[in-house]
């Protein structure tokens, strides 16, 4: 990197549009001399020319032997971005992408002119961020929670014991299943040795639970199904489902032995007034985390954010490369995907990649009016802030802080961290002032509803997945 740091003049700013830039630069031969001075000094250390010591040929030389004008690309090569940033920070512009630089006039001896076309930050006026106002859920039921967290529990520490009998509700079935539509077996829907547990919803075939209740081992039953899964999703078929094992399922009792087993407590009720306190803080947490979406999109209701279109088709294809991969990794296709997901309300590919588009382009915008923000309040990060950051990714990557140290110099990641930390405090500033209520109408506090550093890890973390998954 070059240690001359002139400050170029003059320069024009043009605004094209109002997500671009065209700016207009000169470079005086006098600024233009260090640079020069540079690319003769290092031509000379690098060739060979008889009657003259390495490092000491002459420029006259260098010009008559390569000529002038490769000296001068040299140099112009070098003192452009220098003279490109300098002209960013007069014109105060923030540059959402590379520059198009093109030299427009060189006079040897008097001055370089270049011109640099640049996608920028648009010019944003943010809202009354006290006037913005959202509703959220009610917070969750903890008793509920807490009683679901335990029957998980029961569940996990249950034991089965084969019984011949017919099957009923709470027990576990080993079952194999066969599809058919027009009397051919559909292989994409057909599947053996299914463990189910009868009466228990898991998303599985309507009236399979009225199919296989009553039946002993080796016997069948056949009904008509809509699939829920694969190719085929969505359209009936004949199902065959045949009970190979009925098991039936022994919970253990919610007592004291229980909690000892299954924690470090010697009582029921001190296991339950721990699962009470997690369950209060999940709650807590959920809805929080909701608060902060619901907030943030009704600022960007609020805000005008034009966007550069090359911006945009950029981060919309980088987003949807980068679910792509995460699909792939886990052996899915869009199709697959949404064939078995609960929550998507997809029912396409095109309506799922809309929706990621659209996605793609509110959390652009929202880090257009967070980094708005963030200057407008003269939002820093601070070293320890950053320390925290390293440590938190290293205790969720189980690696070393020395280790994320080296990942973010080898990558030139402390730039993009530090902005997400600062992102995260103009959000938890933002949510602070916002008015949020619940479904009955209390209001609930938003304080707390950003956590800077955990924000940025969150977005660091996919970033760093993507960059891995790349790499390998």
């Amino acid at each position: 990197m070059s240690n001359f740091r002139s400050p170029f003049v003059p320069s024009t700013a043009e605004k094209l549009n109002p997500t671009r830039v065209k700016l207009t630069v000169e470079i005086p031969f006098a600024d233009l001399k260090p640079y020069l001075d540079k690319a003769y000094k290092e031509i000379a250390e690098s060739v060979n020319i008889p009657g003259f010591r390495k490092g000491k040929v002459p420029a006259a030389v260098i010009d008559q032997r390569f000529g002038r004008g490769v000296v001068l690309q040299e140099a112009i090569n070098e003192a452009v971005p220098n003279a490109y940033n300098a002209a960013v920070t007069e014109h105060k512009v923030v540059p959402m992408a590379q520059p198009e630089v093109e030299v427009t006039k060189l006079e040897d001896n008097e001055l370089v002119e270049f011109t640099a076309e640049v996608d920028v930050r648009p010019e944003v006026t943010l809202p009354d961020f006290a006037a913005i106002t959202a509703t959220v859920d009610n917070a969750g039921d903890v008793d509920a929670l807490v009683e679901e967290r335990i029957e998980l529990l029961r569940e996990r520490f249950a034991t089965t014991t084969e019984v011949e009998r017919a099957a009923a509700e709470g027990d576990v079935l080993t079952l194999d299943l066969e599809a058919k539509q027009d009397g051919e077996t559909l292989p994409d829907a057909t599947a053996d040795g299914i463990t189910y547990k009868v009466g228990q919803d898991q998303n599985m075939l309507e009236g399979l639970d009225e199919a296989v209740t009553g039946l002993k081992a080796g016997e069948s039953a056949t009904f008509t199904s809509t699939l829920v899964g694969g190719q085929f999703r969505g359209q009936e078929a004949e199902i065959t489902v045949t009970v190979q094992k009925v098991s039936e399922q022994k919970l253990p009792e919610v007592d004291d032995e229980f909690a000892q087993l299954i924690s470090e407590f010697d009582t029921v009720e001190e296991m339950k007034e721990d699962l009470r306190k997690g369950a209060e803080q999940q709650v807590k947490t959920d809805q929080l985390a909701d608060a902060r979406d619901k907030v943030l999109e009704a600022v960007i209701e609020q805000v005008e954010v034009p966007l550069p279109e090359s911006v945009l088709s950029r981060e919309l294809e980088a987003r949807r490369g980068e679910v792509q991969r995460q699909l792939a990794s886990g052996g899915l296709t869009v199709a697959d995907y949404l064939a078995n997901a609960e929550d998507e309300e997809a029912e396409t590919e095109e309506e799922f990649w809309a929706t990621i588009d659209t996605r793609s382009e509110q959390a652009l915008k929202a880090q257009v009016v967070l980094d708005v923000y963030a200057d407008e309040h003269s939002i820093d990060v601070s070293q320890q802030e950053l320390t925290e950051l390293i440590f938190r990714k290293a205790q969720q990557n189980r690696t070393s802080p020395q280790d994320e140290i080296n990942h973010m110099m080898e990558h030139n990641h402390m730039p993009e961290w530090m902005q997400e930390i600062r992102r995260g405090k103009a959000l938890a500033a933002i949510c602070a002032d916002a008015k949020v209520t619940d479904a009955d109408g209390n209001a609930v506090d938003t304080s707390l509803a950003v956590d800077p550093i955990e924000a940025a890890d969150e977005v660091t973390a996919e970033e760093q997945a993507e960059e891995n998954e790349t790499d390998a």
